[in-house]
């Protein structure tokens, strides 16, 4: 099938599945799985386990209930923007199995900050919910700072944290917004106005020299950062398609970034690492190298719904034969 046709019809399914009764507890059953060593305490919230569905699977928030059951420790929506838009131009998703990676340019395609907030009112609370936030296409570069505080003030009630995008590929001019002047303009009003912990999400492409200027002006501003979104080289699977690339390729880029923004910002603020997470072993990688936290996606996509339980039995597996727990394990390959 398609690809977005085929994630279509399983949000159809997972929508479908919160009208029958007992499914919440049938799913929790069939897809968790717990344990006390992969408890996690990141910016005085409890997660259950360290893993999280990375922001651009659930758009809409509709999904949210569902993915709670899924074995997720952390659902994160969006990207939510000020004013819903329908995105890019389809087609603009498209599968690299062989490479386990995915191309988009969806365009932040999403029901707008108002709408989101219809939905999140409905529903009951269930994993720790960050809510993603964007810029609208229509909004001028130099108006973004009030358009990221719109969405802010209509979706923050909703968020255990927040998280700022400005690492999308596929916004023209987005990327801008991570220059250091803008960055701490934007940055510090939506500080001066959110009520939660508040995380940055950078792009791969970052020159070590931009990272800098980006995590300088966060600092003060932020309470962690999300390591990274999509990356603009796609020379790893041959193509020329514009767009951001996901998955398997990205896993190399993603840890060394979280490794050199580790050392930059010391153990005291919180990562969360996404990009090519698809085991327990690379996952248990990205602790040790400083993650508080992970997010998947292009590997749920490819490997299915147990996948969330099958990473979290391993990293268990690994914290019973070390005799310790995944809170005292994040960051010690960085001392």
């Amino acid at each position: 099938m398609d690809p977005e046709e085929a994630h279509e019809l399983v949000a159809a399914g997972a929508r479908f599945s919160q009208l029958v009764p007992f499914a919440d507890a049938i799913l929790r059953g069939t897809f968790e799985f717990n344990n006390p060593r992969l408890h996690v305490r990141v910016c005085g919230i409890d997660f259950k386990n360290p893993i999280g569905m990375g922001a651009g699977f659930d758009k809409t928030g509709e999904l949210y209930p569902f993915l709670s059951n899924m074995g997720f420790g952390h659902v994160e929506c969006g990207t939510f923007t000020r004013h819903g838009q329908p995105g890019n131009p389809k087609p603009r998703l498209f599968r690299f199995p062989e490479q386990a990676a995915l191309i988009n340019r969806m365009g932040f395609n999403n029901p707008g900050a108002d709408h989101a907030a219809g939905c999140f009112a409905k529903q009951r609370h269930g994993a720790i919910r960050g809510i993603n936030l964007g810029k609208s296409k229509v909004t001028e570069l130099n108006d973004a700072r009030d358009d990221y505080l719109y969405s802010l003030a209509k979706l923050s009630v909703f968020a255990d944290y927040i998280a700022i995008n400005v690492s999308s590929p596929n916004t023209p001019g987005l990327r801008q917004l991570q220059e250091k002047d803008r960055l701490a303009d934007l940055l510090g009003a939506v500080r001066a106005q959110c009520r939660v912990p508040l995380f940055l999400k950078l792009a791969p492409d970052l020159t070590e020299s931009a990272l800098d200027d980006a995590l300088g002006a966060a600092e003060g501003k932020c309470d962690g950062f999300i390591i990274c979104n999509t990356t603009i080289d796609k020379s790893s699977v041959g193509s020329d398609l514009e767009g951001g690339l996901s998955g398997a390729p990205l896993a190399r880029r993603s840890l060394e970034m979280l490794r050199i923004t580790r050392k930059k910002v010391g153990s005291k603020v919180a990562l969360i690492s996404v990009g090519g997470i698809g085991s327990a072993e690379e996952a248990l990688l990205r602790i040790r190298a400083g993650a508080s936290l992970i997010q998947i996606y292009t590997a749920y996509i490819y490997g299915g719904p147990f996948l969330p339980a099958t990473i979290l039995r391993g990293i268990n597996d690994f914290c019973s034969r070390e005799n310790t727990t995944v809170n005292d394990l994040i960051g010690v390959d960085a001392k």
